[in-house]
């Protein structure tokens, strides 16, 4: 059933992505400032969406885990994680070929730019802790504080572009305070992309839930073996 599961997700998940493709290529004209480099908004906008999505939920299975200390909890907490982190690093460089298009630029120092470097960092280190540490329990727990408190970096991130105006640009989408500049037939295909990469990345938090757990199976097996 959840092999089952798992599989309609992809699927779905994967034509609803070929659906917009077409739209986003073929149906959509060029933006008026931007010609045709504006496209790559209905990834890299969904793709942060996607990632702040994955450790706010890896964020609430850790408080799970605190309370529950069940294994599941922080199983799904350290593969929302992983999923997060690739969005994550999707979000930079697709950010990084608009920048180079449009400012000239691969890079600046901008305060959101900064801050979603740091976020990167931070749940890599997260991801480096679970690596250090080889008791199963210790590990969940070291990595459940960590992992809450990580999310500090997340909300940084959002807000950044808020708290300090510099070469970033604003906000378009119309739930944002200060935004709506978007056109509503963009603004729809950037949420529709962002629904679609939320299908993608569910399947990949139950496939690394489930390596996940053979992972600790084989280590269970393993430590037996060492104790005979």
């Amino acid at each position: 059933m959840r092999r089952t599961i798992l599989y309609a997700l992809a699927a779905l998940g994967a034509l609803w992505l070929v659906r917009n493709l077409y739209v986003i290529l073929l149906a959509l004209p060029d933006e008026v400032a931007q010609g045709a480099i504006y496209r790559i908004f209905f990834f890299h906008l969904p793709a942060w969406f996607t990632c702040f999505a994955a450790f706010f939920a890896a964020g609430v299975a850790s408080i799970f885990y605190l309370v529950r200390k069940s294994p599941a909890y922080d199983a799904f907490a350290v593969a929302a994680v992983e999923v997060g982190v690739a969005f994550t690093a999707i979000g930079l460089v697709t950010g990084m070929v608009w920048a180079r298009i449009i400012w000239g630029i691969w890079w600046t120092w901008d305060p959101r730019l900064t801050w979603a470097f740091i976020t990167l960092l931070v749940y890599l280190g997260y991801l480096m802790l679970r690596h250090a540490i080889d008791e199963a329990a210790e590990r969940a727990k070291n990595s459940a504080v960590l992992c809450i408190f990580a999310f500090a970096s997340v909300v940084i991130t959002y807000k950044a572009i808020d708290w300090w105006r510099t070469q970033h640009p604003g906000a378009v989408l119309s739930f944002r305070t200060g935004g709506g500049t978007i056109d509503p037939a963009m603004e729809s295909m950037i949420f529709q992309n962002w629904f679609a990469l939320l299908l993608v990345a569910l399947a990949l938090v139950l496939i690394r839930m489930r390596q996940e757990r053979l992972e600790r199976e084989l280590d269970a097996l393993r430590r037996r073996a060492h104790a005979l």
